[in-house]
């Protein structure tokens, strides 16, 4: 009850609370129940090397899926991601539908549902593009060499003031970025609202 309380307060997923709260009740009345066989007088190594060797097999059979508990585990514990977020994350990139204890499961752009073992997701980089409220977006725009630098770039910024999608604060960024082969790039970083 301690155990679900405190990870109550701490809003973790109510699946991982029961989980946790039942795993630490049969390992506390595993320990009590030895401790008592223990003053009754009665020898407990052979059983505490029974439950050591059958923890074993059982961890060594199941090796594949513990990872993914754990892993998913402390994806329900962090929370580097939401529900309803959009993240790239073992080479994939989805809109998060479903966070359970072995998989995540993603709905991409396109509409394909992916299923991810949570290991897997943990052991790459997590990008999560929905966890800020700004986003900065980044253009390139090319212009001649014989057009006017000053001319585009007063053009360019006149654009993003007139759009009401973008941000005044932190201020655009337009500035020439290189001198490529056949055109002066600008690099353009206004800043919008994530959705």
């Amino acid at each position: 009850r301690l155990v679900q309380r405190v990870m109550d307060k701490r809003e973790i997923d109510p699946t991982l609370t029961g989980f946790a709260g039942s795993l630490t009740y049969y390992g506390l009345f595993t320990f009590v129940a030895l401790a008592a066989l223990s003053q009754l007088g009665i020898q407990t190594t052979s059983f505490i090397a029974v439950i050591g060797a059958a923890g074993l097999a059982i961890g060594l059979a199941l090796q594949g899926s513990l990872a993914n508990f754990a892993a998913g585990f402390m994806l329900i514990f962090f929370r580097p991601f939401r529900v309803g977020d959009l993240i790239e994350g073992a080479g994939v990139a989805g809109v998060v539908e479903k966070i359970q204890i072995f998989t995540t499961q993603l709905k991409t752009p396109d509409n394909k549902t992916i299923i991810i073992p949570n290991a897997k997701l943990t052991d790459d980089n997590i990008i999560n593009w929905s966890a800020t409220g700004t986003r900065r977006v980044d253009m390139v725009f090319g212009i001649g060499y014989e057009d006017d630098i000053d001319k585009a770039k007063a053009i360019i910024g006149e654009v993003i003031a007139a759009d009401n999608r973008i941000l005044k604060n932190p201020a655009p960024q337009i500035a020439v970025s290189e001198l490529a082969d056949s055109s002066v790039n600008f690099v353009v970083r206004p800043w919008v609202n994530t959705d």
